[in-house]
Formats: structure tokens, sequence, C-alpha cells
């Protein structure tokens, strides 16, 4: 991220109604934190992860990867159960990234080894068109395409 030093005339940093300091991550910074989020989560890093999607899981409550990258660390660590729980709570606006969470849930309880409620996650996520849908359907063995 960019010190507001950086940033020049039109900062990114602001002041909230409250009196606190309001950040604006701009979309390269949010890519920056998701990549480091990324790498921690691969290498099982929990705490790491956490620490980071933690903080986009505020900047960014209407975006799924927050989301899917805590659950991620959870996997990489072997904690498939936990990723479950977080996948449950998870929540974001777009429509297609909400398919995309429920897929990844999906996957999330069959690694845990909940196979018939996974299977039944995904039965549901499958019919429609987008990454959440096709994604179910891969993890279904089913065709991409309805």
């Amino acid at each position: 991220m960019h010190s507001p030093e950086d940033r020049g005339p039109s900062s990114e940093v602001g002041t909230s109604v409250s009196g606190e300091t309001a950040i604006v991550l701009s979309a390269e910074d949010a890519k920056l934190l998701t990549e480091v989020g990324f790498l921690a989560a691969d290498q099982g890093d929990v705490a790491s992860a956490d620490a980071v999607f933690d903080v986009l899981c505020r900047l960014r409550p209407d975006r799924a990867y927050p989301w899917l990258g805590k659950a991620l660390a959870r996997f990489y660590a072997g904690r498939a159960d936990e990723a479950v729980l977080f996948l449950e709570r998870a929540s974001c606006l777009d429509k297609d990234e909400t398919g995309v969470l429920h897929a990844w849930h999906g996957l999330a309880l069959q690694l845990a080894g909940h196979h018939a409620q996974s299977r039944a996650l995904l039965e549901r996520v499958a019919p429609g068109h987008g990454p959440g849908p096709q994604l179910a359907r891969t993890l279904l063995g089913l065709p991409k395409e309805n």
C-alpha cells in the first residue's frame, strides 16, 4: 500500500463521519494484499492468511475472495471442518460470487467428509450460468454447460 504522502492531492485516506480515519483501498492495493493472503493460505499459515483476509473482509464486504482465502488457508492446513464453518457464515452481494461461495462450500463439505450435504448443496448450485454453477457442475462430474 502507499503512504498518504505518496497519494498526492487525490488522497485515498479520508475522515469518516465519526472522525476516525477511513481507508479507501485501491484495486491495485487490494490485489496485492490478496496475493499476499493467498501465499500465506497456500502455506497453510492460517494466522497470517486471516490477518490479511480479515482486513479485506472489512474493506470489501461485498466480495467473496476474502472468505475463500480464509477457507483455503484451512484446506491447506488440513482443517476442512473449519473451512466449512467460514463458508457457512460467508456472504457477499454479487450473485455470481454468491454461487462461487456456495460451490466452494460444497467442496469444503466434501473434504470434511460430509458427502451427502456436499452433493445436495452442489446440486442446488449447479443449475444456471456463471462461475459458481460451472464449478459446482465440475465438482459433480457434470458437463460444463446445462
